[in-house]
């Protein structure tokens, strides 16, 4: 057990396992790329996630709350979550399906978290992309 009283699970590492057991959800919500300063209040706006860059924080939040909140955004995007829980040191998996992807002329932007793998695709390709993930799902 860890110190929060979850189980540690290192997650599944088998490529052709991560592929076929992926499990692709789309989720409904446009989410959109936006970057602030350090001492912005996320709160206001309640990010999916944030990474802190040199540059300034970048948050990956809800169109409609980046727009309420009169931030400037890019890259609308849907959220697929491929749930299977990948292992964090996994050789290969969001490079196969970011390169199968790509040949779609798909750009995607994946973010890890600690149980499973989430991959930001436009918006208007969306439903492309989670057809693609399933079918690839079925042919390893």
């Amino acid at each position: 057990m860890d110190e929060n009283n979850k189980p540690s699970v290192s997650g599944e590492k088998a490529l052709d396992v991560l592929i076929e057991s992926m499990q692709p959800v789309l989720h409904e919500t446009v989410y959109v790329f936006a970057t602030v300063g350090d001492s912005y209040d996320t709160s206001t706006v309640e990010p999916i996630m944030q990474f802190r860059e040199k540059e300034g924080l970048t948050l990956i939040l809800a169109r409609d709350s980046a727009t309420k909140a009169g931030l400037q955004s890019e890259f609308p995007c849907r959220m697929i979550t491929l749930n299977i829980h990948s292992s964090l040191d996994a050789v290969g998996f969001l490079a196969r399906i970011t390169t199968r992807l790509a040949r779609l002329n798909m750009g995607v932007n994946p973010v890890s978290g600690y149980y499973h793998d989430h991959l930001f695709v436009p918006s208007d390709r969306a439903e492309d992309a989670l057809s693609e993930l399933l079918q690839m799902s079925t042919q390893t």
